[in-house]
């Protein structure tokens, strides 16, 4: 079962793909589109072309665990691609995946222009293996 998460970003939007057997997440792309309603129809589009059974949203709570309001925009985009197609989606914490996705990204001297394309897949990559790791 092939799972797609997503680090949902003002700016940027990582996107990570589980292999058919759904036990090993790697990055797939990075979708640079502010537009909600455009966003959706990319992802979407992914969705459709890969057979993606189950999609993963990184919800990014607060430090102490409670919801802030950027949790209701990553509800929003859930809410807004379950009117597109018919998927499961899921919320996944996604507290300092961006922190440890830099991190990574130092540790393999991925600097400038480059880290800045990657980070949001790389975040996307740690929130799905979470993800798939506790649902296995």
């Amino acid at each position: 079962m092939k799972v797609l998460s997503v680090d949902y970003g003002d700016v940027r939007t990582g996107i990570a793909m589980s292999d058919a057997r759904g036990i090993l997440a790697s990055p797939f792309c990075v979708i640079e589109e502010s537009y909600q309603p455009k966003l959706v129809d990319r992802i979407v589009q992914i969705v459709e072309e890969n057979k993606i059974e189950k999609i993963v949203i990184g919800l990014p709570r607060n430090m102490d665990g409670s919801y802030g309001y950027r949790c209701d925009e990553c509800r929003s985009l859930g809410d807004a691609i379950i009117e597109k197609i018919d998927v499961d989606i899921f919320y996944e914490d996604e507290r300092l995946t961006t922190v440890m996705a830099h991190n990574v990204l130092s540790d393999n001297n991925v600097r400038g222009k480059k880290r800045k394309q990657t980070v949001d897949a790389v975040s996307a990559v740690m929130i799905l293996q979470s993800f798939l790791d506790k649902n296995r």
